[in-house]
C-alpha cells in the first residue's frame, strides 16, 4: 500500500509531463514561422558585420605593408597588432555587452552596437597614421564583441524549440560569409573601399532592428506583459494562442529569483550552465582554429597552388558549406553529437597534421620563419607526389569538423542554457573568456612554436581535442527540443535529486 502510495506522484508528475508536451505540440503546430526569420534575420546581420571585421585584416595587411605612406605603412609587428588588436575590443565589448543587454534589453543593444562598428569603419576609412587604423580596429572589435553576445541571446529568446537550432547556428554562419565576403570583396576593392563594403551590413542592421519586436522573455521580465504578447503575435503569426506561450514563460519566470547575488553561486541552476559554458569556449579556441588559419596560406603554396587570395577563399568557402550544413541538422541530430563528432575529426587530423610537419621540417631549428622556409625547401626538392597534399587534406577535414561543431555550437548552447537572472552576467564571462583565449592563443602561439616544435603543437593541439570529446560526453547537456525553462529547470532537478 506504501507503495502504490509513494509511486503515485511520479505516475500522475508522468502524466502531467506527456500532456504538457502534447499541449505543447499542439500549439506549436499553429505556428508561423515567417516573421520570426525576419526577425532572426535583421539579427544575424551583427554577426555578418562580425565576419567583414575578422576576415578586413587578410586582403588589408599586404596593402597596407606595401603603400607609399610612412604615416600608413604597417611593419610585420605592427601588422600582426592590426590583425590581433580586435581580440582586445572584442573581450572589452563582451563586458560591456553583459551589462547593456540587461539594462537596454536586446534589440537596443544591437542597435546600440552599430554604431562603433560604422564608427570604426568610418575611422579606418579616413585613417591618416597608425593610431587611427588601431583606435577603428579596437571599435569594430568592441561591436563584435558586444553581437557575439548579444545575437545568440536574441535569437534564443524569440525562437521556439523547434527551430531554435537552427537559427542559433545561423550566427556563426553569418560570421564564415563576412569572413568570405571580406575575402571576396578584398580580390577587387583597396582597404578603403573594403572598409566602406564593410560598413554597409551594420548599417543594414541599425535600420531592420527598428522594426523588429523586442524578445518576450525581456520584456516580461520587466513587467511588460502586453508588450510580450504582442512580440510573441508578431513571432509565431495569427494562429498561434500566444497567450499559452505568454503565460508559460511569466510562470517559469516567476519561480525564479528575480535579481543575481553573490549566494546564487552555489545554485546549480547557475554553477552548472556557467562552468559548462566557460570550459565550452575555452576549448573551442583550444582546438588551434587560428594556428590552422595561420597556416592556411602557407600550405596551399607548398601544394602548388598559384594565388594564395584565391585558396583563401576556399578556406572560407569550406567554412561556410560545413557551417551551414551544420545549422541545417542541428535541430534533428543534436548539438551533442555534432560536438563529439567535430571533435574526433579535429583530434584525427591535427595528429596528421603533426605527422605531416614532423616529416617535413627540420625540428632542430624551430623560429616560425624556419620552419616554413625549411618545408617549403624540402617540399620543393620531393616529386610531385608531395607530402603538400597530405597538409592540405588534413586542413581541410579540420575546418570541416571545427565549422560542423565546435565552430558555431558554443555559441548556441551559451544562449540557451543560463537562467534570465544571470544571461547578461554568464554570457558576458562566456565571451571574455573566448575572446581573451583567442588573444592569448594568437600571440603565444609563436613562442609555442619555438619551445615545442611545430609537430608538438599541433600534437599538442589534437590531444585538446580528445579533451573536448571526453568533456562534450561527460559535462555537456542535450538541448535539442527542449524549450529554454527545460534547460534550465534540468540543471536544477538534477540538484534535487
Amino acid at each position: 500500500m506504501d507503495d502504490c502510495e509513494e509511486t503515485r506522484p511520479l505516475l500522475v508528475n508522468d502524466e502531467h509531463t506527456d500532456e504538457d508536451r502534447s499541449e505543447q505540440d499542439s500549439y506549436l503546430d499553429k505556428v508561423k514561422n515567417g516573421k520570426l526569420y525576419i526577425a532572426t534575420f535583421a539579427a544575424v546581420l551583427g554577426p555578418l558585420s562580425f565576419g567583414f571585421v575578422l576576415g578586413y585584416s587578410s586582403p588589408a595587411i599586404p596593402e597596407l605593408s606595401k603603400i607609399q605612406d610612412p604615416r600608413l605603412q604597417l611593419s610585420t609587428e605592427e601588422a600582426s597588432w592590426f590583425g590581433s588588436v580586435v581580440t582586445i575590443g572584442a573581450a572589452l565589448g563582451g563586458l560591456l555587452g553583459g551589462w547593456i543587454v540587461e539594462k537596454i534589453g536586446r534589440k537596443l543593444s544591437l542597435m546600440f552596437c552599430a554604431l562603433p562598428f560604422i564608427c570604426g569603419f568610418t575611422i579606418i576609412i579616413a585613417a591618416q597614421n597608425h593610431w587611427m587604423l588601431y583606435v577603428g580596429r579596437v571599435l569594430t572589435g568592441l561591436a563584435s564583441g558586444v553581437t557575439s553576445l548579444v545575437v545568440p541571446l536574441y535569437i534564443s529568446e524569440t525562437a521556439h524549440e523547434r527551430v531554435r537550432g537552427t537559427m542559433g547556428s545561423c550566427v556563426q554562419l553569418m560570421v564564415v560569409i563576412g569572413i568570405m565576403g571580406a575575402y571576396i570583396t578584398g580580390l577587387f576593392l583597396d582597404w578603403r573601399w573594403l572598409a566602406v563594403a564593410s560598413s554597409i551590413p551594420p548599417t543594414l542592421m541599425l535600420v531592420c532592428m527598428c522594426f523588429m519586436p523586442e524578445t518576450p522573455r525581456f520584456l516580461l521580465s520587466q513587467g511588460k506583459r502586453r508588450e510580450a504578447e504582442e512580440a510573441l503575435r508578431f513571432l509565431r503569426g495569427p494562429d498561434a494562442p500566444t497567450e499559452w506561450e505568454c503565460a508559460r514563460i511569466e510562470e517559469a519566470y516567476k519561480n525564479e529569483e528575480q535579481s543575481f547575488s553573490l549566494a546564487d553561486l552555489k545554485d546549480p541552476g547557475v554553477f552548472k550552465p556557467l562552468g559548462i559554458g566557460i570550459m565550452m569556449m575555452l576549448l573551442q579556441q583550444l582546438t588551434g582554429i587560428n594556428a590552422i588559419m595561420f597556416y592556411a596560406e602557407t600550405i596551399f603554396e607548398q601544394a602548388h597552388f598559384k594565388s594564395s587570395d584565391v585558396a583563401t577563399v576556399i578556406v572560407a568557402a569550406t567554412q561556410v558549406v560545413f557551417t551551414a550544413i551544420a545549422a541545417a541538422i542541428m535541430d534533428k541530430a543534436g548539438r551533442k553529437i555534432l560536438l563529439i563528432l567535430s571533435g574526433v575529426t579535429m583530434c584525427v587530423s591535427e595528429a596528421v597534421f603533426g605527422v605531416y610537419f614532423k616529416l617535413t621540417v627540420n625540428h632542430n631549428n624551430s623560429s616560425l620563419a624556419s620552419l616554413l622556409t625549411d618545408a617549403q625547401g624540402s617540399l620543393a626538392e620531393q616529386p610531385p607526389t608531395d607530402l603538400a597534399w597530405l597538409a592540405v587534406g588534413s586542413m581541410g577535414l579540420f575546418i570541416a569538423g571545427f565549422a560542423l561543431g565546435w565552430g558555431p555550437t558554443p555559441w548556441l548552447v551559451m544562449s540557451e542554457i543560463f537562467p534570465t537572472r544571470v544571461r547578461g552576467l554568464g554570457s558576458a564571462l562566456c565571451v571574455l573568456t573566448n575572446w581573451t583565449c583567442a588573444f592569448i592563443v594568437t600571440k603565444t602561439f609563436q613562442n609555442l612554436m619555438d619551445a615545442i616544435s611545430s609537430a608538438g603543437t599541433f600534437w599538442m593541439f589534437s590531444g585538446l581535442c580528445a579533451l573536448n570529446v571526453i568533456f562534450t560526453a561527460i559535462f555537456v547537456p542535450e538541448t535539442k527540443g527542449k524549450t529554454l525553462e527545460e534547460i534550465q529547470a534540468r540543471f536544477k532537478g538534477s540538484y534535487q535529486r
